[in-house]
Order: C-alpha cells, then sequence, then structure tokens
C-alpha cells in the first residue's frame, strides 16, 4: 500500500489545498493531511481547529485521513506513519525554490521518501491561507476560495475579535 502525506498549515484550508489533496488521493492508496506547527508564523486557528475543518472537508475521501505532527522533521513524521512520499502543491513561481529546496534536503534526510510535486490549477494559483485570513479579516467575499464551513468559521473567528 502505498502512502503518501501531504503536509501544510492549513490555516486555514482552502479550497487549493483541497484540489491537491484530492488530486494525491486519485494517486495514492492512502493519504495523510498533516497539519504542521511552522514556530515563524502564529496560527489564527489552533490544530484541533484546523484538524476539524479538514477532516469535514475531506469526509468525501474514504482514502484520506488528518492528523497533526509535533514540531520535528517532516521526514520523521512520513517514516513513522509509513509513508513512501510526499506530495506538495506548487503555485507558479512563488512556491517553486522553497518547495525544490526542501524536497532535496528531505532526500538527504531520507532518500527512502520520495517528493511529489502536483501544480496547482490556475484558478488556484493565486490562493494562499494569507489572503483567504485577510480577506476574512476585511469583510471580503471568500465563495470559491474556501468551502462553506470554513467560511462560516472565519466568519465566526473575526466577528468574536
Amino acid at each position: 500500500m502505498k502512502t503518501a502525506i501531504c503536509p501544510g498549515s492549513f490555516d486555514p484550508v482552502t479550497n487549493g489545498h483541497l484540489d491537491i489533496i484530492r488530486r494525491a488521493a486519485r494517486t495514492f492508496d492512502h493519504v495523510i493531511v498533516a497539519i504542521l506547527t511552522n514556530p515563524r508564523k502564529a496560527p489564527l486557528f489552533n490544530t484541533l481547529e484546523r484538524t476539524d475543518m479538514l477532516k469535514a472537508c475531506t469526509q468525501d475521501l474514504p482514502n484520506v485521513s488528518v492528523d497533526s505532527s509535533a514540531p520535528g522533521l517532516l521526514v520523521d513524521f512520513a517514516r513513522e506513519k509509513g509513508a513512501q512520499a510526499i506530495v506538495k502543491g506548487l503555485r507558479p513561481i512563488q512556491d517553486f525554490e522553497y518547495e525544490w529546496q526542501m524536497g532535496m534536503v528531505n532526500m538527504q534526510l531520507n532518500d527512502e521518501i520520495e517528493t511529489y510535486f502536483l501544480m496547482s490549477r490556475n484558478e488556484y494559483s493565486y490562493l494562499s491561507s494569507s489572503i483567504v485570513r485577510e480577506l476574512a479579516s476585511l469583510g471580503g467575499k471568500l465563495e470559491n476560495l474556501v468551502p462553506p464551513i470554513v467560511e462560516q468559521r472565519l466568519r465566526q473567528k473575526f466577528a468574536d475579535k
């Protein structure tokens, strides 16, 4: 059985993230969506909130599960979960250099875990969690950017602030 890790902070999950997860689920037997902690970022949603949203958004994908990782190396998490692959989405230009560099580092750390890059679809090529958070904070339109449950949670989060 081929298992892949789809890592990210998913703060919040966007339709672009979900497109990559769905495409990975068609390619691999099991996909683990791994919510990672980035020490350089202060998340809007805590890990439990992000887990709940991702589970709700992927409930129709029987071969997808959601997990979170303690701070540490992604390849160690992948090895612990029995994964053979890491799947990352690439938006034009802005992601390539960083993701390529991380893929090379991961290969150096564990060459038994392959990194696969899936190009974002055109309609998601500009989309990021940062843009979604900013739009939500200013009351902007979110349809077609995030699933309805994520839009609802964003609206609640900013109404509470």
